[in-house]
């Protein structure tokens, strides 16, 4: 564990802000915010390949580049975040009104039992993938801080970062900015 802060805290040492790094994203929290935009679309860095098991279905893997040519909203969770609770139904809402936009959802659960991750999803009727990190191993390659649980990431079309939610994200926030990035030009 002290290895992956040390990686992720290396990466967020460099510049004041989130930055393009030979165009790939490294993440930064200027001056502490918890809610990051990244506009112009030029200025956005693509996140590397996340991949990992896939929680729910046993000798599965799930990919980004699944999901090619969609915006993504990646969602650091955990069974045990109490926050995670209450934002899911909203993740849920806003993807159930916003897939047929070309919008994809995707779940990294980290540190957690896998038993209870799966009880997580099948209890709250989550029907979107969701990537088994209890090591954190895909979390690192994010860039976020492994301290923020919950944590969402909406990716544009080109899976470059566009937005950056470090807490609990409600529907009436996520949903105007996940259709915000489906109407943009690819």
């Amino acid at each position: 564990m002290g290895l992956l802060v040390a990686i992720v805290v290396a990466g967020c040492g460099t510049g004041d802000d989130a930055v393009r790094q030979g165009g790939s994203f490294e993440f930064v929290s200027p001056g502490g915010k918890t809610v990051i935009f990244y506009d112009p679309p030029q200025s956005r860095g693509v996140v590397q390949e996340l991949t990992g098991p896939d929680v729910m279905r046993q000798g599965a893997t799930v990919r980004l580049s699944d999901f090619a040519g969609q915006v993504v909203v990646v969602n650091v969770w955990g069974s045990w975040c109490a926050p995670c609770r209450i934002e899911t139904p909203a993740l849920e809402q806003v993807f159930t009104a916003t897939q047929d936009q070309g919008v994809m959802f995707l779940g990294i659960d980290f540190r957690d039992n896998r038993s209870s991750a799966r009880d997580f999803i099948s209890d709250r009727s989550v029907t979107y993938p969701s990537i088994y990190d209890y090591s954190g191993r895909t979390l690192a390659t994010l860039t976020t801080p492994t301290s923020v649980v919950p944590t969402t990431v909406i990716l544009d079309r080109k899976h470059r970062a566009a937005a950056v939610f470090l807490r609990a994200v409600t529907a009436s926030e996520l949903q105007p900015v996940v259709e915000r990035l489906a109407a943009e030009a690819p």
